[in-house]
């Protein structure tokens, strides 16, 4: 009889796939055995259908389940009796993916509902296709030993069910009920009787506390605000249902299903004039954040209390959000006016996260929840040695290269303060801890005065600086498995250059691996440093000085002080938004962005102003004149897209990676795809990191693991 072993790696543990295993060889009348290993997943089958095994089993997997690489091995017959699922080995170094923690389905959803079921109205209700993952385990393998689930004894009646092939709880590793997991510390009424009352609600989530109040309610909305000293950032929206979106927000097709996938994220939506919340939940920009409830908690609190609530981080400015009760009753007092604590620890806190749809695909905001931590499947021949990425200082992420992937954190966030620090620091030891891994080398931004950079510098370990715009640009040629030479364009509103400026402009051909800047926008001064980031008038008045203008900054520049050259294409639109009367500063970082993105949207006019090229560097001078004698956004957008279609052209390239903080503007990036279609160009775009900052950890580790690579 014949007798295959499957060796599997990815995402396969935590998704239920050994009950599907099971399942399957049963139904072929097959023998043998699967095992959960620190790699991923080894099975032995035995009879006269094992090869119908091995394809169903990648045809019929698990949803949530994704195969990074299968190695079948023919065996002797041995005749083997019966299908076993096996305890599970940890001997080797791991690198099985771990499962992002996954939203309720539906069946889940329909118990806590149903009066005649045992866990109705249960809020810690679970099975191998949704529920907690990431932010309960301990270690790999993922069992529930290895889980914060270990310290909840199984009742008898979970007993049976985690051990009966046919129920969809077989070797569910968060298993529990009323009678045996864990528990609200008070009522769910206490919290939705807080909401009606207009108070702030701090509720114990999935990966940390998250500040609750009622988005219709402008008194409460403008309270939480004032308390979290968050002056214009909008918050976002949970709400009850689809339905319930659609009365806040534009949905369509693609938007609806990520805001029902298993992933949950928060989804960039654009604002319904009519919709019912309070001005101060987004402060007047036209997108509006909304998502629905992601586990049973969520829903019981919306059956409760039916309306859209802001649903921000449980945190202060600059901290990470709180995972303990201590925690958040010391950093959210003054803050919450209840709290709704539960006893299942977390781990580790996780965000959660935002997303925009596009046709085709998702474009990630913030990698959190639902995502983190999948790797990338990075293929080639794989290292031994180990790289740890550190990322940059705004939204800050790492990640480990090990061997043919690279895993990457949850969003870690900006690392201006000693608790973000603290929780950076966190972050690197929980990777480290659980993939059983010390770095040989850790990649890191070119900048010195990055924390991330520096703490590279004091682990005694071989350190390599990556470039930061040849590092989004290599993150997002690493997702799509570019093949060199490829075209890299690089749009953000800072980095280091090689050259000592601030790059952010950027075009390099890349081939052989290295990375040629063969373009970039004109440079121009930034007076004031930092401040120039915020308000809108110094790239203005940086512009207006290289065309021989008079403003207010004209002193500080003509000598120099605190002012810098850049080519930033976000300081750029900042410019032209405080230029064009749209948005006089930044509020918070991408405010003048979004709002030109949105005076675009409502124009229909895409002729492109002058922007005349020489020696591969695109001259604004042209388009600020006309844009001053008629602004237009739209106009400015399409603009730049056609510049990016003529470098390609002009390159000779027909693939074009475009990354950077400046192509999560929909628009730009819809432009910029339909102008290199047109080029016969093809553009590559990221899909499970984040164009921004977030992305960063990913390139650098893929080019420190290459020889080849020199910032240089």
């Amino acid at each position: 009889m014949p007798r295959i072993r499957l060796t599997l790696t990815g995402a396969v543990q935590g998704t239920g796939f050994r009950p599907f295993v099971h399942r399957l060889a049963g139904e072929l009348g097959l023998s043998g055995w699967v095992r959960n290993t620190a790699a991923g997943v080894v099975i032995e089958v035995e009879g006269a259908s094992a090869e119908e095994f091995r394809l169903r089993l990648c045809a019929e997997c698990p949803p949530a389940a994704w195969i990074a690489q299968l190695e079948a091995t023919q065996l002797p017959p041995a005749r083997l009796s019966g299908f076993k699922i096996l305890e599970s080995e940890d001997e080797d170094q791991p690198v099985a993916a771990i499962l992002p923690d996954l939203a309720t389905c539906p069946e889940c959803l329909a118990e806590i509902r149903d009066p005649d079921a045992r866990r109705f109205r249960y809020p810690f209700t679970n099975c191998t296709r949704c529920g907690p993952r990431f932010t309960i385990v301990e270690s790999i393998p993922y069992d529930r030993p290895h889980t914060t689930m270990q310290g909840f004894a199984l009742c008898g009646d979970c007993a049976a069910e985690y051990r009966d092939p046919a129920d969809r709880r077989f070797h569910a590793q968060p298993i529990a009920c009323p009678v045996c997991g864990p528990r609200l510390s008070e009522r769910l009424e206490c919290a939705s009787e807080a909401l009606k009352s207009g108070q702030i609600v701090a509720l114990k989530g999935i990966g940390g506390y998250q500040l609750l109040v009622d988005a219709r309610n402008e008194s409460a909305v403008a309270r939480l605000r004032e308390r979290k000293s968050r002056e214009a950032k909008p918050f976002a929206v949970l709400a009850p249902d689809l339905e319930a979106v659609r009365a806040v927000a534009e949905v369509n097709g693609e938007e609806a299903g990520l805001l029902e996938s298993a992933a949950a994220p928060i989804v960039l939506l654009r604002a319904r004039p009519d919709s019912g919340l309070a001005a101060s939940v987004s402060q007047g920009s036209p997108w509006v954040g909304v998502m629905l409830p992601c586990s049973p908690l969520h829903h019981l609190l919306l059956d409760q209390f039916p309306h859209p609530v802001v649903a921000t981080s449980g945190n202060r400015v600059g901290e990470p959000i709180c995972i303990t009760k201590g925690e958040a009753e010391a950093r959210l007092r003054g803050i919450a006016d209840v709290f709704l604590h539960h006893d299942r620890p977390i781990a580790r806190p996780c965000d959660d996260s935002v997303a925009r749809a596009r046709p085709g695909g998702v474009s990630l905001l913030r990698r959190a929840r639902g995502y983190a931590p999948l790797p990338v499947w990075i293929g080639g021949n794989g290292l031994n040695s180990c790289v740890l990425a550190v990322g940059g200082h705004l939204k800050n992420t790492v990640a480990l290269h090990l061997g043919r992937q690279v895993v990457l954190s949850q969003h870690i966030g900006d690392l201006d303060t000693p608790e973000a620090r603290d929780a950076f620091v966190a972050a690197v030891e929980d990777l480290e801890r659980l993939y059983r891994r010390r770095p040989e080398v850790i990649a890191c931004d070119l900048h010195p005065d990055y924390f991330s950079t520096v703490w590279a510098g004091e682990q005694g370990v071989l350190v390599r600086p990556v470039q930061h715009h040849h590092a989004h640009v290599a993150a997002c040629a690493a997702e799509n498995g570019l093949e060199e030479p490829y075209l890299g364009v690089a749009w953000d509103g800072t980095g280091l250059g090689t050259d000592g400026s601030i790059w952010g402009g950027e075009f390099f051909l890349v081939e052989r691996g290295r990375f040629t800047r063969i373009g970039h926008l004109r440079p121009f001064f930034l007076p004031g440093g930092d401040a120039a980031m915020r308000e809108g008038e110094r790239p203005a008045a940086g512009l207006l000085h290289e065309l021989g203008e008079t403003t207010r900054f004209t002193p500080l520049l003509k000598t120099g002080f605190q002012s810098v050259k850049t080519t930033s294409l976000g300081r750029l639109f900042d410019a032209f938004a405080y230029i064009g009367g749209i948005a006089p500063r930044n509020r918070y970082e991408g405010e003048a962005g979004l709002r030109m993105e949105a005076a675009a949207l409502a124009e229909s006019d895409d002729s492109p102003y002058e922007l005349p090229v020489r020696d591969w560097i695109a001259d604004w001078a042209p388009m600020l004149e006309e844009f001053r004698r008629a602004p237009s956004p739209r106009r400015f957008h399409a603009t730049l897209a056609g510049w990016i279609a003529r470098m390609a052209r002009r390159a000779g390239v027909r693939t074009v990676a475009l990354s950077g903080g400046c192509f999560q503007n929909d628009l730009l990036t819809r432009m910029a795809v339909a102008a290199l279609e047109e080029a016969g160009c093809r553009a590559a775009l990221h899909q499970r990191v984040p164009a921004n900052d977030g992305g960063l950890a990913l390139g650098q580790a893929v080019l420190a693991a290459d020889e080849r690579y020199a910032p240089e």
